[in-house]
């Protein structure tokens, strides 16, 4: 892929119209825009790329306890058994009592009325 640099006809810009400048604004903008989007497209595949490369890497190192049997379900609860913790118990912490926030301008403020007089300079 090859970066076109597109040098603005400086002669043309000073001699055209508002309209044209105008015309050549937008051609830009909608130029950049489509830059824009092209650019995160790129990004977007370049980090799926990368992860996926990044999930083959730790497999390649994981790649003997993958291969490991699992354990069966009725083994894991055992071992949870086994060191006395019951994964089916519900936590019984009392609820935590919240209490509302006062108003925030729980009282009426007073108009302030009157004209502020300047310090004359001394």
């Amino acid at each position: 892929m090859s970066i076109t640099r597109i040098v603005p006809p400086i002669d043309y810009l000073h001699s055209a119209s508002r309209s044209s400048l105008q015309s050549f604004e937008l051609a830009r903008l909608n130029h950049s825009a489509n830059l824009r989007r092209e650019i995160a497209a790129l990004i977007d595949q370049w980090l799926e790329e990368t992860a996926e490369a990044m999930l083959a890497r730790w497999m390649l190192e994981h790649h003997g306890s993958l291969r490991e049997p699992a354990l069966s379900v009725a083994d894991l609860l055992r071992s949870f058994q086994d060191l006395g913790i019951d994964p089916l118990t519900e936590v019984s912490e009392p609820p935590v009592v919240i209490h509302p926030a006062p108003p925030h301008f729980s009282e009426p403020r007073h108009r302030v009325t009157g004209t502020l007089r300047a310090n004359p300079h001394k």
